[in-house]
């Protein structure tokens, strides 16, 4: 999408704003907030281009990203700080991730509204909430049970019947449900786990940032073709909390 239609995109998106479309009630006073977070993550999006390899996100992970209510997936004393481009703390050492690497990552699994997808790491359940505006299913799993638990009374309080959460390690992905056409890690793990490559189908993506809690992670894209066989690429430097379990 070129800069002359991001822009278009924007005028159209905060005139559905004011006309209490896109991203709810015309008196949501979060409206204005989020509007600038879609315009941090395009701009984010624009500098990191080469990275990325496109320019901008794709228009529907952007209306997305301007409709889910972030605010409600943060501790109340965070509300404050819901719409700025960085992570918040969550509790229990966990985070929920800036908003322009849940959009990168939500990009680059180029997913569509039949596709069923796992993620590890569910947190507060905001990716998982994004992710559910965008495809058929997901299947979320968190190692933290409190987490969980929470997560899952916000989902489904926020109306996310398509998200099914569960207590685990994720680094055994679900298998009951698998192949999935795309699956989104949202903790750093030393090595691209193998239980989620068989579980990822012919054809499907992979995002998972790799690498140790205290040295540079990458976000990494993995790709399996039709035959089974993988491709990775490193797309962005990146700081998640580490991927724990009996792994």
């Amino acid at each position: 999408m070129s800069r002359k239609s991001t822009g278009a995109f924007l005028v159209i998106l905060l005139l559905s704003m004011a006309a209490g479309g896109v991203v709810g009630a015309a008196d949501d006073p979060y409206d204005a907030a989020r509007a600038k977070m879609v315009r941090e993550i395009e701009d984010d999006a624009r500098r990191t281009s080469e990275r990325i390899g496109k320019t901008a996100l794709d228009p529907r992970v952007m209306e997305i990203m301007a409709r889910v209510p972030r605010h409600e997936f943060v501790p109340a004393a965070e509300r404050t700080y819901a719409y700025e481009n960085r992570p918040l703390p969550i509790g229990y050492g966990q985070t929920i991730s800036q908003p322009y690497i849940v959009a990168v990552m939500t990009d680059l699994l180029e997913v569509g509204s039949e596709s069923t997808v796992l993620e590890v790491g569910t947190g507060s359940g905001y990716q998982a909430a994004i992710l559910a505006e965008y495809v058929r299913s997901v299947y979320s799993i968190e190692i933290i049970e409190e987490l969980a638990e929470s997560a899952a009374e916000r989902l489904k309080r926020l109306g996310y019947d398509n998200v099914r959460v569960r207590t685990g390690d994720g680094y055994h992905g679900w298998k009951e449900h698998a192949p999935f056409d795309g699956i989104v890690v949202t903790a750093a793990a030393g090595h691209i786990p193998p239980p989620l490559l068989d579980q990822l189908k012919p054809g499907g993506r992979m995002i998972i940032p790799v690498g140790g809690p205290f040295f540079v992670q990458q976000l990494m894209l993995v790709e399996k073709d039709e035959q089974g066989k993988t491709r990775t690429r490193q797309i962005l430097p990146v700081a998640f909390v580490p991927l724990t379990g009996g792994h």
